[in-house]
């Protein structure tokens, strides 16, 4: 992916996107369901905003060739 400005917007049907500042099309989007919203007791978008931080920080790393590929099945926990 090329070096740009990433931004985090709330969409207007409540969804939170991640996109590249100068694009109106979202790289990734989190969508919160009723009962996590209320859970979070509105504090989703802060939430969201620690997600992708690590999300975006984690994808530098892989492409930094700082993992090794797994081998045979994987646990997503």
């Amino acid at each position: 992916m090329p070096t740009s400005f990433l931004e985090i917007v709330e969409l207007p049907d409540g969804r939170i996107a991640l996109r590249r500042a100068e694009d109106e099309e979202a790289l990734v989007v989190l969508d919160f369901s009723a009962d996590a919203k209320a859970f979070l007791q509105g504090h989703h978008v802060e939430v969201a905003k620690a997600m992708l931080n690590v999300g975006v920080q984690m994808a530098g790393r892989l492409a930094e060739g700082d993992f090794e590929k797994e081998e045979g099945p994987r646990v997503l926990h």
